[in-house]
């Protein structure tokens, strides 16, 4: 039998053409929308089939260059819900395949729009060939820290309220490229330091030992936003070696912001 569907997002049609018993799910060829969407609706639910993905490499890298998207990626990859592959040539259309469903998917502005199919002999052709090509196709390594874990070691290592604003600024961002000068998840590493009063060298320290980035990058980036005068230092002496750097906020229209105001305001600031 033939169906379709019109939704207004990938989630929907998720929930319309999978709400059956299928544990494995195959993801052929999907836009970078399509991508980003499968991993916001993938990342707070326990319902879905395990998803395997075959997708162009210039848009996985794409998509996993935002920090927002490729650590939530991650976990899921971590915790075996998603397998990322390359796919070596594209399809003609993005595809959603499970034992007992074929979907294409066609992406407008407004809506999502599917031709589905669950004819036993068509779908039991067309899981098997896409499966052969999964088995057969290169990993695709994510760089990224699990977005888990690196709340769990921030919490652990520089505090719980750091973890909290840290958390706040991610969810007040609509994306953490750092393109054109902008925000990335350096810079707010270092902007809850800077509002918590954490050590230069304990945030830079964890950024590298979770994966974020190197010491010298944080560094780098240190530099530039306190010579825009977003961040301040003071230094603090130990008992052997150069003083410390004690992250600050540096403008005062910072001071009396919560962590959302100040990545808000922070970018405007940036632009």
């Amino acid at each position: 039998m033939v169906s379709n569907l019109l939704e207004a997002d990938v989630e929907n049609v998720l929930d319309a053409a999978f709400a059956g018993d299928d544990e494995e799910l195959f993801i052929v060829d999907p836009s970078a929308e399509t991508i980003v969407s499968l991993v916001e609706a993938a990342i707070d639910r326990d319902d879905l089939p395990e998803m395997s993905m075959l997708a162009d490499e210039r848009t996985l890298k794409d998509v996993t260059s935002d920090f927002l998207v490729a650590s939530k990626a991650a976990d899921l990859v971590a915790d075996g819900a998603l397998d990322l592959r390359v796919l070596d040539e594209a399809a003609d259309n993005a595809l959603f395949v499970s034992p007992s469903r074929v979907l294409v998917l066609v992406s407008t502005d407004d809506h999502v729009a599917a031709l589905a199919s669950d004819d036993g002999e068509f779908v039991d052709e067309v899981f098997e060939t896409h499966g052969d090509a999964f088995d057969d196709a290169e990993p695709y390594g994510l760089r990224t820290p699990a977005i888990s874990r690196v709340r769990e070691t921030m919490a652990a290592e520089i505090g719980e309220a750091t973890r909290e604003d840290f958390d706040a600024m991610l969810a007040a961002m609509d994306s953490a490229r750092g393109e054109d000068g902008g925000i990335d998840e350096v810079t707010v590493s270092l902007l809850v330091a800077a509002k918590n009063d954490v050590l230069l060298y304990d945030i830079s320290k964890w950024g590298e030992d979770v994966g974020i980035a190197s010491k010298a990058t944080f560094s780098r980036t240190k530099t530039r936003l306190e010579d825009l005068g977003v961040i301040d230092t003071e230094k603090v002496p130990i008992d052997v070696g150069r003083p410390r750097l004690r992250l600050k906020l540096g403008d005062e229209r910072l001071h009396d912001l919560d962590a959302a105001e100040i990545v808000d305001e922070v970018a405007a600031m940036l632009a």
